[in-house]
């Protein structure tokens, strides 16, 4: 039996929402269960008012505090409850009870109020599980998208880049794509400057990190281009001559794939010696509460987690 850690995300968003529909309205396999952890009380007030059932192969775990249900509302205890249901999936991870985890979307102003300073989910996940190497794989459209630097302001970027971040990143891609069932995939490393730096003229990145990186990565037998303009590479990628593509900063790698696959884009933390997948979209409180969000996402995130969950993890036992 594979068992599925969800955190519920800020219950004031369409988290709850999505993972009810996921969870219920999907043909799932016999030998999944799936345990859904936040603030039990409202979770079942959501079922109820959306119309939503829990199968019997769906099971609640509280975090121990009460939260008011405001819809489309940034709350203090919302974001607390969203914290301590990430604690609460991690651990059972960690301690194997739980085979992989999923995340509901959290607020991160709330999360800010809360107190909780930490970039997102990512920064999070590597902090409870020790992890000093990860990175954040998006997947959609038919692109997967790993990114080098991730909620950064652009301003911060160039001199958030080394040499060794960009090799880490290349080859935690490359063993990503092992672990999907592609052996010495092909890797599209993007440039940072227009044209790939045209050779120094438009910025020297290219030269001096990415590219000697890349050289880098090569010997340790990974598949990977030259740096390539960020304007071509995704092209060529839908075109197969790439089974991913790395990624400078966010926006770089995400408007693409949003474009085409806005609505089924999930995402993946690499590098964690626990399994964990997430839709790619936030709490969108404008529509929460009125039964208008798309399980898609979530549905895929939960197919790729359990997927992940029957392979060897290559970081476990880092």
């Amino acid at each position: 039996m594979k068992r599925i850690g969800i955190s519920i995300g800020d219950i004031n968003g369409i988290g709850p929402e999505v993972t009810l529909k996921a969870v219920g309205l999907h043909d799932w396999p016999r030998d999944v269960e799936f345990m859904l952890y936040g603030p039990v009380t409202a979770i079942k007030m959501q079922a109820r008012e959306l119309k939503l059932e829990l199968p019997e192969h769906v099971h609640l775990r509280d975090v121990g505090i009460d939260v008011a249900w405001n819809v489309g509302s940034v709350a203090v205890d919302a974001s607390q409850a969203a914290e301590l249901a990430i604690r609460r999936v991690v651990e059972g991870c960690l301690s194997g009870d739980l085979d992989a985890m999923v995340t509901a979307p959290i607020c991160k102003e709330g999360f800010h109020e809360a107190g909780i300073h930490v970039p997102g989910h990512t920064e999070l996940l590597a902090s409870l599980t020790g992890t000093s190497t990860f990175g954040m794989m998006l997947m959609g459209g038919g692109l997967r998208v790993m990114l080098v630097t991730r909620h950064l302001p652009i301003s911060d970027v160039p001199k958030a880049l080394t040499k060794e971040l960009v090799r880490e990143h290349i080859e935690l891609t490359g063993q990503a794509l092992k672990l999907f069932g592609i052996e010495n995939g092909k890797i599209g490393v993007c440039g940072l400057n227009p044209h790939a730096g045209d050779g120094g003229v438009l910025g020297c990145e290219e030269k001096t990190l990415i590219n000697p990186a890349i050289q880098e990565a090569r010997k340790k037998g990974f598949h990977v281009s030259d740096a390539v303009p960020a304007d071509t590479i995704f092209y060529e990628a839908l075109r197969g001559d790439y089974d991913a593509v790395v990624a400078m900063y966010h926006d770089q790698g995400l408007a693409p794939l949003k474009m085409i696959g806005f609505d089924e884009g999930i995402n993946v933390t690499l590098g964690l010696p626990i399994i964990r997948t997430s839709p790619d979209h936030g709490t969108a409180f404008g529509i929460a509460g009125k039964n208008e969000a798309s399980p898609k996402s979530m549905q895929n995130a939960i197919a790729l987690a359990i997927e992940m969950a029957g392979k060897p993890n290559p970081w476990k036992n880092k």
